[in-house]
């Protein structure tokens, strides 16, 4: 080192700073130190040997978590222009020692400097003090960033180890003056971690003398060069709590480098950041070019002069106001202005995929990690499932070997809380073979991984154990229902007998038929997929029919139990469920589809059963050809006779004719149907209607415009006047009086195209 310079030499840096990062790698060649100290935790020490892996892609994080407790985590992170990454680089490369010297994780994840664990230093409402947002508003400037680029990223400070070094120490005199001020502004947990990056100094001095460095976050230097006893040091470390720690290297994302992400010492433009240290030359050119590009991808006329001209135009603004380089609010604007037309749809695209960015760095094999995490590894290998930051969807056909295992791994992660993939519908087809996914890996996984570790050392055990031990927790039906069907979609079939025990137990002490109901479709679902995935389900099927033939029996009175207005409600979406899972389960149970539909018969017609849920066994009734037009319309007739109250009848309607179920369609086509309804509502006083109109404005405002438009042509017309309308001609627009058989021969042959590929489709 210099030997004008007295003591170690201190880098004060901005975590993730491009300048910064350039500036330390100047300052270490100039001053060529014995060694050096990086802030982080010292428990990271026997990892730093990896970062010359060529297996290790930044961005990257160190990862400490108790060995107990794997979600109590903590992260470090680095990508290629942090300060403390281009130190680490420098000393493996320069072949000197370097250690970390931050308080060791084992206290920081016990909870050291929290308010819980430090009572009497608590000041809940006390204001963290920003130190850049401070020396940028003492500068003149309104935005900490752009203070930060100006003083900092442009002014070329890694040019030079000396013109570095001095860079450096104005720094740390700023930051002394703002120490002086407001001492630990409000950043209590920082007096004991200085403590201990004294104490590692000192250590570092009987080893080296002061030919050392240390780079550290800027606000800290003024506190390691204070002159400080050993004893008064000691006093803060004594007596502190900690845990076991078990580290490692978890790969990282750029997005969640950025202070959006809520990590406390973000950035804003992580992609931007990234892409300064990168460009040696030119960054503003270099960078309008990968937005052109970016541009052109998604179709949008950008050419070679738009880049000139957004050039131009960001040196124009810099230099208007005095900035010695256009900076990242230069350049958007200009992009704005020459290559967005003015619109800030395309600027947020530029903003979330370059400014933010989805690079996801990468970790080589030879990091520690718990056997879960290693299982995962190899089987996305297998199956070429590549984690990925940026959000992608994935089709998968269940016919084939490799798409089945995909859907098992990622159910079987879901199971343990490992939510890297996110079930969606399908765009192709709504069959039980297939199958969509959206998949986006996130940092925070590892931690998910490393948690779920404790269930066992296969994905396959270890989601087979979370199974067992959730189905002997499980206090309600429904949530054994549910988990059931996970486990068949996860293919854990040696989970099944004990969650079956589990289901049967709960089954048979639940006497709610809500619950009962409620439970029903998740287990018809299961039986389905089972079959799918060629999973024995017999035992799941016997105990699905002996609920269903429990509903059959309990259903009934429960409907009559004088139901208030939402519980009617509730119910009758009830009765929808469990018709279709009766549908499912028909060959499960012998005659189980007709007693099914005698329970509906009972509901359509028994006059204390609340309307909405008439309503609606009238129509699954209607819909199964069980009942004929004329029976549905003598049930309508009594629904809406004067007699009924006009809530109870609208609620009828609602159920009969709910928006979801297709109910606008059947009263466009059958005119006895809708003129009932229209005497009945033509009939409703003018107080009533009031207090039904929110009701039909639900049911009718559920249907699709071209069904409300038929229905309203219908009505002016007059309902129940067909015959008359043809005869005299007089057919509302968009009607014609006779078949046009001229126009309906011309979709003939469309009509045939379509039934054959829609039988080609169902062949394959």
């Amino acid at each position: 080192m210099s030997t004008a310079r007295q003591g170690p030499l201190l880098l004060g840096v901005r975590h993730h700073g491009p300048g910064s990062a350039r500036a330390v790698r100047a300052a270490l060649d100039a001053a060529r130190p014995a060694a050096v100290l990086i802030e982080g935790p010292p428990e990271g020490d026997a990892l730093l040997e990896l970062a010359v892996d060529p297996g290790m892609r930044p961005p990257v994080a160190l990862l400490a978590h108790a060995a107990d407790d794997p979600g109590r985590a903590a992260f470090w992170p680095l990508a290629d222009f942090s300060p403390e990454w281009v130190a680490i680089r420098w000393a493996q490369q320069a072949g000197v020692p370097v250690r970390f010297m931050d308080l060791p994780a084992a206290h920081s994840l016990a909870g050291v400097g929290e308010p819980e664990a430090d009572p009497d230093r608590a000041e809940p409402d006390a204001v963290r003090l920003d130190p850049l947002a401070v020396l940028a508003e003492t500068a003149g400037y309104d935005d900490p960033e752009r203070w930060w680029e100006d003083v900092v990223e442009h002014r070329g400070t890694g040019g030079a180890g000396e013109e570095a070094l001095g860079a450096f120490e104005a720094l740390g005199e700023a930051m002394a003056a703002l120490r002086e001020t407001y001492g630990d502004g409000g950043h209590h947990r920082d007096l004991v971690r200085e403590a201990y990056m004294r104490q590692r100094m000192r250590a570092a001095r009987r080893e080296f003398g002061d030919g050392y460095a240390v780079v550290c976050g800027a606000w800290h230097v003024p506190a390691l060069r204070a002159k400080t006893t050993v004893a008064a040091d000691k006093a803060l470390l004594t007596g502190l709590p900690k845990v076991k720690v078990e580290t490692t290297w978890v790969p990282w994302t750029h997005r969640r480098l950025a202070r959006a992400g809520g990590y406390g010492a973000g950035i804003t433009s992580p992609g931007w950041y990234a892409h300064l240290f990168s460009a040696r030359d030119r960054p503003v050119e270099r960078w309008l070019t990968k937005v052109a590009g970016l541009l052109r991808e998604e179709d949008r006329q950008v050419s070679s002069a738009h880049v000139i001209e957004a050039v131009r135009l960001a040196e124009t603004l810099a230099a208007m106001r005095g900035r010695p380089l256009p900076g990242l609010t230069e350049t958007l604007e200009s992009v704005r202005a020459v290559m967005c037309d003015g619109s800030d749809i395309p600027l947020a695209l530029i903003e979330d995929r370059l400014v933010v960015g989805d690079v996801l760095g990468e970790v080589p094999d030879g990091a520690p990690v718990v056997p879960l995490q290693r299982d995962l590894t190899r089987q996305q290998r297998s199956l070429r499932l590549k984690a990925e930051a940026q959000e992608r969807a994935l089709e998968l056909d269940l016919r084939k070997d490799t798409d089945t295992a995909k859907s098992l791994l990622l159910h079987r992660l879901r199971l343990l809380g490992v939510g890297w993939g996110t079930p969606a519908a399908s765009r192709s087809s709504t069959g039980t073979f297939r199958e969509t996914w959206r998949l986006r890996w996130e940092p925070e996984l590892s931690v998910r991984v490393a948690e779920a570790g404790i269930w066992g050392t296969t994905v396959l055990a270890a989601a087979t154990a979370k199974a067992e031990a959730d189905a002997a927790c499980a206090e309600e039906l429904g949530e054994v229902t549910a988990l059931a069907e996970r486990c068949l979609l996860a293919g854990l079939s040696e989970a099944l007998p004990a969650v079956l025990r589990a289901l049967a137990d709960r089954a048979a002490l639940d006497t709610d038929v809500a619950r009962l109901a409620k439970a029903l479709p998740a287990l018809a679902r299961s039986l389905r997929y089972g079959d799918v995935r060629g999973t024995d389900a017999t035992a799941l099927g016997a105990v699905a029919a002996g609920l269903a033939e429990r509903i059959c029996v309990a259903l009934p009175p429960a409907c009559a139990a004088g139901l208030d207005a939402d519980a009617a409600a509730e119910l009758g979406g009830l009765v929808d469920g469990v018709h279709g899972a009766v549908g499912l389960l028909a060959d499960a149970g012998d005659g189980l589809r007709e007693r099914w539909s005698a329970v509906l018969g009972t509901l359509a017609d028994r006059d204390t059963v609340p309307g909405v849920i008439r309503g609606r066994a009238t129509r699954l009734l209607l819909d199964d050809g069980r009942l004929e037009a004329g029976e549905t319309a003598r049930l309508m007739g009594l629904a809406l006779s004067p007699a009924a109250s006009p809530a109870d009848a609208a609620g009828w309607i609602e159920g009969f004719a709910g928006g979801s179920s297709g109910g606008g369609t059947l009263l466009v086509h059958d005119d006895r149907l809708l003129g009932l309804m229209d005497t009945w509502l033509v009939g409703v006083p003018e107080r009533a209607f009031t207090d039904v109109l929110p009701l039909l404005r639900r049911t009718f405002g559920a249907y699709e415009p071209g069904v409300r438009r038929s229905l309203g042509e219908l009505v002016r017309r007059g309902p129940g006047r067909p015959a008359a309308a043809r005869s005299t001609g007089d057919a509302p627009e968009g009607f014609a009086p006779e078949l046009d058989a001229e126009r309906a021969d011309a979709v003939t042959e469309l009509v045939r195209m379509l039934l054959a590929s829609a039988d080609g489709v169902a062949a394959a």
